[in-house]
């Protein structure tokens, strides 16, 4: 038999068996070997969150600038005509890239001025989109976070600065066409003064007399006070042919600005999307084979993405073993199955009932409630009737979730099926939510529809407790988004960050009972989609509405993209 390589002492420094600092070993280094594997000629194809073997803490901390570098050397390579097959590339990419780089030979050796014209305006064209994507905010603070907690987390952080995206483009379209020529045509007059011919139009929501900073903080909050006769609301524009028309022009831009760009962005990933839904390709092989992120860096992510693969096949393991049982049930078991669904979902819809009434009642005691003697002494008490509907709303959105998830599994439904009706039940408390509340208002602005009754005979509507019922409705908005805000904060800050803390500090059986709050992505997507939509219903009745959902967009991402909270 042949013998072994032995290793050396000298190999690893002038001792015995114990290595020596690295600076005295002999030889290359480790780092230095792995760079020569195939898989580290790769990086630069594998975005900016990946970072070379061997790459300390200290490094990354700087890790733009490295990144700068690895791009610019990265464009310099890309010059040069790389044949395709040795690209890292999947098999559509590498024949474009073949076919493009065919393309070119035959545009030089040509000599045609077109094709020099064309292939100079190609090579623009995609310089310019490169500059474009390295022009993106957050680009490397997704890669990073991507790397460290998986794809799930940084699709989250892409929808939030998609969204973002979103609300700076109406702020600016706001401003442009409704701000700008509502101070242009002249100061905008003030609040209507009382007229002996008609009752209607009279409003005077200024405070009257010393007015306390408690008052001013709480007038914040509620959108009362100093700022009810503010461009904050509907009520502040004055009736001018030139503004309606562009405050009517800003909504339907805005709109339809948003519709292209939310169409743009779910076509560019709806094949993948349709290939993945439509079972050719296998789940198990697609598991095997390419479920893993190489992007992932430390050895506590990596554990993670090897629970994650083990818990996806569990799950298509238990759905297949769930297809097998209900393939053979025999007719009395499916009867008692489907018994069992039926009661269930009365169960949901008693809950949503329930939940919906409760958001109508809220609305209506709250005009009612404001006008006691109790409330109007106590300005803290005030405050908390002024948000009664939205404290009802939040409160639903936050207790009936949970209770989907515990009815889901008992209908003997699979995993993926159970997700689906888990999502389908919130999103509809979320949105019916806001419905319930626009029609509960309507009915009291209207009376209830009923034009002749003696509270809305006079101008067609309440106008003694609703005189400007426009700002009521764009203050109801605003108040969702202000309390949604300080709940999302709250939560941050007092439960997941002392969570957080604990579990640091307490690594014992304390740590494990209390834990750490997982990430859990479906829900907080759907919050946004939820603060999202509150922005589209009162951006009408509350102008500059996207401009405080920026702010709220902003504190999101720099307080959820830090790993201690």
């Amino acid at each position: 038999m042949e013998a072994g390589p032995t290793w050396e002492p000298e190999a690893w420094g002038s001792s015995g068996g114990w290595p020596a600092p690295r600076g005295a070993r002999a030889g290359p280094s480790l780092s230095s070997v792995l760079n020569e594997l195939p898989s580290a000629a790769t990086l630069r194809y594998r975005g900016p969150g990946v970072l070379p073997w061997g790459a300390s803490g200290e490094e990354e901390e700087d890790g733009e600038s490295n990144v700068q570098a690895m791009a610019e050397a990265a464009q310099k390579e890309l010059g040069e005509p790389i044949p395709s097959r040795e690209l890292p590339w999947p098999m559509q990419a590498r024949r474009t890239h073949r076919q493009s780089h065919a393309r070119d030979k035959v545009a030089q050796g040509s000599g045609s001025r077109v094709a020099q014209w064309a292939l100079w305006l190609r090579r623009s064209k995609e310089k310019t989109q490169e500059r474009l994507h390295t022009l993106q905010p957050w680009a490397w603070t997704l890669k990073r976070i991507g790397g460290q907690f998986g794809a799930g987390t940084e699709s989250y952080f892409s929808l939030l600065r998609f969204l973002l995206l979103l609300n700076v483009l109406a702020s600016v379209l706001k401003a442009c066409m409704t701000l700008l020529p509502t101070w242009l045509e002249g100061t905008p007059p003030g609040p209507p003064g009382p007229d002996t011919s008609s009752p209607c139009g009279f409003y005077n929501p200024d405070p009257q007399g010393l007015v306390t900073f408690p008052t001013h903080l709480f007038s914040l909050l509620s959108g009362v006070g100093f700022l009810e006769w503010s461009p904050l609301f509907y009520g502040f524009y004055p009736p001018r042919q030139h503004l309606a028309v562009t405050y009517l022009c800003s909504v339907f831009v805005i709109g339809l600005l948003h519709l292209v760009l939310i169409l743009h962005r779910s076509v560019s990933g709806l094949k993948q999307t349709l290939l993945a839904e439509s079972g050719v390709l296998t789940s198990y092989s697609h598991r095997v084979f390419s479920a893993w992120d190489f992007g992932l860096r430390g050895d506590v992510h990596v554990r993670l993405r090897h629970r994650i693969i083990l818990y996806e096949l569990q799950v298509e393991l238990e759905e297949a073993v769930v297809r097998r049982q209900a393939a053979v049930r025999t007719l009395s078991q499916q009867a008692k199955v489907w018994s069992v669904r039926v009661l269930l979902n009365l169960l949901v819809i008693a809950l949503l009932g329930a939940a919906f009434y409760g958001v109508y009642w809220a609305t209506g005691a709250t005009v009612k409630l404001q006008e006691t003697p109790l409330v109007q002494q106590m300005p803290l008490v005030k405050l908390g009737v002024d948000y009664l509907p939205s404290i009802f709303i939040s409160g639903v959105n936050f207790l009936l979730p949970p209770v989907f998830k515990l009815i889901a599994p008992l209908e003997g439904y699979t995993r993926s099926r159970q997700i689906v009706f888990i999502l389908l039940r919130t999103v509809f408390l979320r949105l019916a939510s806001l419905l319930v509340l626009l029609f509960s208002l309507w009915n009291q602005i209207t009376c209830g529809g009923n034009a002749e009754a003696e509270e809305c005979k006079t101008c067609g509507y309440k106008y003694k407790e609703l005189p400007c019922w426009e700002t009521r409705l764009g203050q109801e908005m605003y108040k969702l988004l202000i309390f949604d805000l300080l709940t999302g904060l709250a939560v941050m800050l007092l439960i997941q960050f002392p969570r957080k803390l604990l579990c640091g500090l307490c690594p014992g059986p304390l740590g494990r009972t209390v834990g750490t709050q997982e990430f859990q992505v479906p829900d907080e997507v759907l919050g946004l989609i939820y603060a999202q939509t509150v922005v589209w219903v009162g951006s009408f009745f509350c102008p500059l509405l996207p401009m405080l959902n920026t702010v709220k967009f902003l504190l999101l991402f720099y307080f959820k993209k830090d790993p201690t909270l």
